[in-house]
């Protein structure tokens, strides 16, 4: 029989996260069973449950920072045993055989990747995320999170770690590199901690300097506020990348011209509006606008490699289950220093 579960799940579009039993599949061959610990707040939770993204399946679990402990394997597993401790990111299942998928590129899968949650297998099941008490995931999906990360402030890694990541090692920034980072919320303070750890010379760009101390403290050499618009002329021409990590309309001729020629703007945000930008801003300077969608399983291990070497981790502030719908309201008015972060044992019984 279906394992039963304890989570929160959105109702409907827009209606308050209040908690249920679920079901989860049996556990096939090849399958991790997971007793989550914790699951990180990302905005794009927010999105889909509040169905600003298209359409959406409901009732919803959200959730695709989880962090918790092996307690069960299938048979065929040979890469996580019980008692290990795990972690699931943004996806869950793709076809293992196209071009992106043996590329270590499972979240272009051509056939199909399954997102971990608001969505389904090719069978029909309809995923559901990381508010839960228990997961099970396909062993290939699930990550190993190393001894140095406690498991709180491991969990947003899963997302916004290897969000940021992976456009920073793409883009091959090391030392000598100049980085500024535009936004300073979940995505932001990740940013400026791995790309100061990768050696770059890090720039904050932030609508006021409210969270300067926090963002030095972080690795950042240099914070200034946008507000003032003096700042896109004193900085023209200085950085190598330019990581957008906000959601919001942003003037993407002004960030395009604080690049050295040959250099990058790469988005990672996911604003609903169109946005608009001069081909002459990209011309001159033989410049670069792109953007970055978290990364594969291997790129996302090597992330969690990463910030336990370093001594990286999320700033997160820990809330119980009964906090959540307030929590959601507080991501939007960008209130949150810098990851909300679930204990989903506090998920109540029936």
């Amino acid at each position: 029989m279906p394992t039963t579960t304890r989570a929160l799940a959105a109702p409907a579009a827009g209606e308050p996260l209040a908690p249920v039993t679920i079901e989860r599949r049996d556990l096939r061959p090849d399958d991790v069973r997971i007793e989550i610990a914790y699951a990180g707040i990302c905005h794009s939770d927010i999105h889909q449950a509040r169905e600003e993204w298209g359409s959406a399946l409901f009732p919803m679990v959200p959730g695709h920072e989880i962090a918790g402990t092996v307690i069960e394997v299938g048979e065929a597993v040979t890469s996580h045993s019980v008692g290990d401790r795990v972690g699931v990111g943004c996806m869950v299942d793709s076809c293992g055989e196209c071009e992106m998928c043996t590329t270590d590129h499972e979240n272009f899968c051509t056939e199909k990747t399954v997102w971990t949650y608001n969505d389904t297998y090719p069978d029909g099941e309809v995923a559901m995320g990381g508010y839960s008490r228990e997961v099970i995931v396909a062993e290939r999906f699930v990550l190993r999170i190393p001894d140095g990360l406690e498991l709180d402030v491991a969990a947003p890694l899963l997302c916004a770690g290897v969000t940021v990541y992976t456009p920073l090692d793409r883009w091959k920034i090391g030392a000598g590199s100049s980085v500024a980072v535009v936004g300073m919320g979940g995505l932001g303070h990740m940013a400026v901690k791995i790309a100061a750890a990768m050696g770059a010379d890090v720039t904050v760009l932030s609508q006021t300097t409210s969270k300067e101390e926090d963002g030095r403290s972080f690795g950042a050499s240099d914070y200034r506020a946008t507000a003032d618009g003096s700042v896109f002329k004193e900085l023209r021409g200085r950085f190598d990348l330019v990581l957008n990590t906000v959601s919001a309309d942003v003037p993407l001729d002004r960030y395009l011209g604080m690049l050295k020629p040959f250099g990058a703007v790469v988005n990672v945000g996911l604003p609903t509006n169109p946005q608009q930008v001069r081909i002459g801003s990209l011309i001159s300077g033989d410049k670069v606008l792109t953007g970055s969608n978290i990364g594969g399983i291997a790129g996302t291990q090597a992330m969690l490699d990463f910030c336990a070497e370093h001594g990286i981790a999320a700033t997160v502030e820990k809330i119980s289950a009964d906090q959540v719908n307030d929590a959601y309201d507080r991501v939007v008015a960008s209130d949150v220093r810098y990851r909300f972060v679930i204990d989903v044992s506090t998920i109540p019984d029936e």
